[in-house]
């Protein structure tokens, strides 16, 4: 069966375009209509604390009725009927509430789809993962640059209106890509806790965990910082949208850098990167040549440890597991470690400042690297070989 290229590709461009939103304007949004930086930064957080539940309860589902892309398509639209309700009032009550509840079917849809990506590329090696997960980054540069230049002559009280269609237009991309099969072997069959007791894979969720966590006050409060140092709305998009072409060219050749430098040294690499980034961003906000290199440096943080991610989490939970893997792995780093990173920075940002906040990113980045060094990739059994290196 041939890999549906483009119908895969056009999910990531939607999905992440309506990050390339939310991401730096979203906050930005909540200060226009009147919530402080704490209540920012709890609302950020509750959109983050969904992924903890909402990818393990869609994720066991995929993996027991194998119908992930009927599962994706339900929430997706589900997503976008809820988020209809920012329209209704608001008070901050209200926006919690909401934010729960769009979010909770949100983020159940990433993980599964990269389920879908993979098995639709098993036959291959996965050697195309990283050209159509790309897309997705090109959604969200598009989406960040395209709509800070927008927002710039109208107003961020459109920043709503614009994510709900491209929810509609997510949605839209779940129903067009085909379901893909799955062959896993029942010889070959581990149960999800005899996969668990590997003391590697709780190291590697406790990088990630710690990963996020750096990034929360980047996530919650970068547009606001720069903001707050001068920088226009079409500036901050800018800034956001080179992150994340490094983060293109990145995916773009990324098996090179697997196949020269292997998963572990890889990964070790990007933590101390990604240290330096959170030490330049803390420091040197009103420098534009640092500032500039922190954001291409986004190609360590997110690129090559998401890329690495991928593939560990491919072999360390097999086909029969997958979904519930790709859960885990969204639900420790993305979520719990989201939602401690948004609600350190809210609470820190006013009591201790920006650049403190972001030397603790950096801190837990460095931890981060420690763990990686002592636990993480060191068994043979990972070890990368030519054929499946390319993702």
């Amino acid at each position: 069966m041939a890999v549906p290229y483009w119908r895969l590709s056009s999910f990531y461009f939607f999905y992440f375009a309506i990050l390339g939103v939310i991401l730096p304007y979203w906050s930005l949004y909540l200060k226009q209509i009147g919530f402080n930086a704490q209540q920012i930064g709890e609302l950020t957080a509750l959109m983050v604390v969904t992924r903890i539940v909402a990818p393990n309860l869609l994720g066991w589902l995929a993996d027991k009725t194998g119908k992930r892309l009927r599962l994706i398509r339900m929430t997706s639209l589900l997503a976008a009927l809820v988020f209809l309700g920012f329209w209704w009032q608001q008070s901050y009550t209200w926006f919690a509430l909401v934010t729960l509840g769009f979010s909770f079917f949100w983020n159940a849809c990433l993980p599964q789809f990269e389920a879908v990506t993979l098995f639709h590329l098993k036959n291959t090696g996965q050697q195309q993962y990283s050209r159509i997960r790309l897309w997705g980054s090109i959604g969200f540069v598009l989406s960040v640059f395209g709509i800070g230049q927008v927002l710039d002559r109208i107003s961020t009280l459109y920043v709503p209106h614009i994510i709900l269609g491209l929810m509609l237009c997510n949605w839209l991309s779940a129903i067009i890509t085909p379901e893909a099969e799955t062959t896993a072997k029942p010889l070959e069959q581990r149960g999800i806790m005899q996969v668990l007791r590997n003391k590697e894979i709780w190291a590697f969720f406790v990088v990630y965990f710690l990963l996020q966590i750096s990034h929360g006050p980047y996530y919650t409060f970068f547009s606001v910082y720069l903001q707050q140092h001068g920088y226009s709305t079409g500036m901050t998009g800018g800034l956001w949208a080179l992150g994340v072409c490094a983060e293109i060219l990145l995916f773009s050749t990324a098996a090179r850098f697997i196949k020269f430098f292997g998963l572990r040294k890889l990964l070790l690499l990007s933590l101390l990167l990604t240290v330096l980034r959170w030490y330049l961003v803390a420091y040197y906000i009103d420098n534009l040549i640092c500032l500039t290199s922190a954001q291409l440096l986004h190609a360590a943080s997110f690129g090559v440890t998401h890329v690495v991610a991928i593939q560990l989490l491919f072999k360390y939970f097999g086909e029969q597991h997958q979904g519930k893997g790709q859960a885990f792995y969204s639900s420790l780093s993305y979520g719990l470690g989201g939602m401690c990173g948004s609600l350190y920075s809210g609470y820190g940002w006013e009591m201790l400042g920006a650049t403190q906040v972001f030397v603790i990113a950096a801190a837990a980045s460095a931890l981060a690297f420690v763990i990686a060094a002592i636990g993480v990739a060191r068994s043979e059994r990972i070890t990368v070989t030519t054929h499946d290196a390319a993702i």
